[in-house]
């Protein structure tokens, strides 16, 4: 079991940055493939990135390939989403997510976080 909780949402303008952080529970999270989904007004949700256990693989939308950053610290159990060049489009509730499976990008993953509101004004 992992428990997963976000951080770092807020209101930017377009242009601007924000580092969404994700704090996983468990003595086991080094083991965890590690994702974030977003979900826009009135969209469903998708996949936006996702690492592998040992940080060495990443894969990307298409649509923030070059403006975000997906990483991790296993020594901290976190996982964290830098996201530059903001576009209004981008605004959605971002989801942290974990899989025990090592599959890229990350379709069905086991656990969620409770999503980070991002905002990006034009």
């Amino acid at each position: 079991q992992v428990q997963l909780v976000e951080s770092g949402g807020g209101l930017v303008q377009a242009g601007g940055s924000l580092r969404l952080s994700c704090a996983a529970s468990g003595r086991t999270f080094s083991i965890y493939t590690m994702g974030w989904f977003r979900q826009g007004p009135g969209k469903e949700r998708e996949f936006v990135a996702d690492i592998s256990w040992s940080g060495g693989r990443t894969y990307y939308e298409d649509s923030v390939k070059g403006r975000f950053t997906i990483s991790r610290n296993n020594a901290k159990n976190t996982v964290y989403l830098q996201m530059n060049s903001l576009k209004p489009e981008d605004t959605a509730v971002y989801y942290c997510a974990a899989d025990r499976g090592t599959a890229q990008p990350m379709v069905s993953p086991s656990y969620w976080g409770q999503g980070t509101q991002v905002t990006v004004s034009s």
